[in-house]
């Protein structure tokens, strides 16, 4: 038994080419506290002499998990944020990694009003790369036949960058991945994408969109999937679309390229793949010029099999506006990562967004699992319990071929809260697979009510279906705050709705009313109690907004590459078309 076992974890460790990536994802959740053992051993021999470690009495590879788990603590990136702040300001020192730190990646996620900063070494993409263009082709080939046969509209959009003091780039983690070699020599070399190059580089968001669009309309009927990162950008992407289907249409009829798009290499691109089609364009304008763009993927795009894109966690939300746009076209949430790693990937890619598990990969960081202040080793993990996400990096700068398959992410050392909070839905082999509950501490909050992102989501699921269905509305995107000016205080929530014509039904304003009440009856019994008995919460508050509200807030966010809650409220504030509170109280 013990060299059969030795001879599958060598297994494991063959270069990539040669081995199946199905075979290897068989490998991988055959054998993962072994292979969990041997990447923390191969981490603390690399990073031996780094400060982090020594500062907590750890040196080199013959420290054993349970000592180890002992002295290094469990920390929040706060705790880090000062050794970081060193390397961005130019400190070569080994502070977190025996690797010279290439970049800074810039995460979603503030500290203090700022950016975080995640460090990493020159080789992390390969992780990405082994998630989007190794393994998960593979996975979605198993599912569905023909991909390699159409084209897929993908939409990309590459953040600016800027430098830290010392001059170390600073840029998101997808904007980085887009430039690196793994991506334009393997993943985009092996996926038929509509979009160029240049259009996917360009950092000025109308000029890229509008490539990336044109591209996708000009090719249409060859596309067989189309998708991007995040549900945001594919909404944006529907949204500019609605704008500039006219422009769009033009160039597309005389196979030219409009002159707004200035940047020389995007036009260069597009001009080689451009040829007058009168017909396509009459398609096009036909099918926008009506403004009904409920189903409008399934008429622009026929031949479209999926979308493609994170619908799971918090970014469920979206998943209603998708419906509505796509005209219920199946909905693959294939990748689980953050800005620090990629975590693992779904094996059943076509199950319903609220159903799908992610199987944790050991291929790019060590994962560990806490539960309260127990740190679990992820073989241990238990079904049904839920756990908090958290990541051991660096893995190491190697090209030795012996102990893993390709190089790994790098990134720094230390045992790292993401802040998602994971239930552990079942096993593929002994790898265990989770939903994603959504993140810890992320909730509203009045008196001592908690009330977490995925309960919001799912109450206003509910109210959607109670009274907006039957008017042949949808919730296309929402954002929440509490409003403490008032007293009591109480939730609002800015909603996009799906076009409808309010004229028609004058009691439409009550059918709101009913959506705020319902919301509130579906929220958790200490919201209810404090807001029907206490009175120390006030009537929920719905602010309808403006078609294309939330569009627009997307647009300031990537002008700025970052969030700022105060301005995103004023751009909803003052597109807000109606006010509607909670009729009554609910049951509590």
């Amino acid at each position: 038994m013990e060299k059969e076992g030795s001879l599958r974890l060598r297994r494991i460790a063959m270069k990539e080419e040669e081995v199946e990536p199905l075979e290897f994802i068989e490998e991988m959740t055959s054998h993962v506290d072994e292979v969990q053992k041997m990447v923390l051993d191969d981490i603390l021999s690399t990073n031996a002499n780094v400060e982090y470690l020594q500062r907590h009495g750890i040196f080199g590879r013959s420290i054993d998990r349970k000592t180890f788990k002992s002295k290094l603590p469990i920390i929040e990136y706060e705790d880090i944020l000062p050794g970081i702040q060193r390397i961005a300001n130019g400190d070569p020192s080994p502070i977190f990694s025996a690797q010279p730190i290439s970049e800074l990646l810039t995460s979603s996620g503030t500290s203090g009003g700022e950016q975080k900063m995640i460090p990493v070494t020159a080789n992390h993409h390969e992780g990405i790369y082994t998630n989007f263009g190794w393994l998960i082709p593979a996975v979605m080939n198993k599912n569905i036949s023909g991909l390699d046969k159409g084209k897929v509209l993908f939409f990309f959009l590459t953040r600016r960058e800027t430098k830290s003091p010392a001059g170390i780039i600073m840029r998101t983690v997808l904007t980085s991945y887009f430039k690196s070699p793994q991506f334009l020599c393997k993943h985009y070399a092996n996926i038929n994408y509509t979009s160029s190059i240049p259009s996917i580089h360009c950092t000025d968001v109308f000029q890229s969109l509008y490539a990336q669009m044109l591209a996708g309309l000009a090719d249409r009927l060859a596309i067989f999937q189309i998708g991007s990162t995040f549900a945001p950008i594919f909404r944006q992407a529907i949204h500019f679309l609605k704008r500039h289907y006219q422009e769009l249409a033009a160039d597309i009829e005389h196979g030219t390229v409009n002159p707004q798009v200035t940047d020389t290499a995007v036009r260069a691109a597009l001009g080689n793949a451009l040829t007058p089609d009168p017909e396509n364009a009459e398609h096009v304008r036909k099918e926008c010029s009506s403004g009904v763009f409920q189903g409008i993927i399934r008429r622009i795009w026929p031949n479209t099999k999926f979308l493609d894109l994170i619908v799971t966690g918090p970014m469920a939300q979206y998943i209603p506006s998708l419906n509505f746009y796509s005209g219920d076209l199946p909905l693959t949430s294939t990748p689980y990562g953050s800005s620090e790693c990629f975590f693992g990937l779904t094996l059943c890619p076509f199950t319903k967004p609220d159903d799908i598990a992610y199987t944790i990969m050991l291929t790019w960081p060590t994962l560990s699992f806490c539960l309260s202040s127990l740190h679990m080793i992820l073989a241990h993990v238990e079904d049904g319990k839920e756990y908090e996400l958290m990541v051991l990096v660096l893995l190491p700068d190697t090209d030795d071929s012996t102990m893993f398959p390709f190089p790994k992410i790098g990134s720094s050392l230390y045992r790292y809260k993401i802040g998602d909070v994971l239930r552990v839905a079942n096993f593929y082999n002994k790898a265990p697979q989770f939903h994603i509950v959504g993140r810890k501490n992320v909730c509203l909050s009045i008196d001592v009510d908690k009330t977490e992102e995925t309960e919001l989501q799912k109450a206003i699921a509910a109210s959607e279906l109670a009274h907006l269905r039957p008017h042949n509305a949808r919730v296309l995107d929402y954002s929440c705050y509490t409003d403490v000016k008032t007293i009591p205080g109480h939730y609002v929530i800015y909603c996009e709705l799906s076009p409808i014509n309010h004229s028609e039904n004058s009691s439409f304003s009550r059918v709101i009313d009913q959506c705020c009440l319902t919301i509130e009856q579906s929220l958790n019994s200490v919201y209810r109690t404090l807001n029907a008995y206490y009175k120390t919460i006030g009537p929920l508050e719905i602010k309808l907004v403006k078609d294309g509200a939330f569009h627009e807030v997307m647009d300031h966010a990537t002008a700025r590459s970052a969030s700022a809650a105060h301005f995103i409220l004023e751009i909803l504030e003052a597109r807000v078309v109606s006010t509607h509170f909670s009729p009554g109280v609910p049951s509590w």
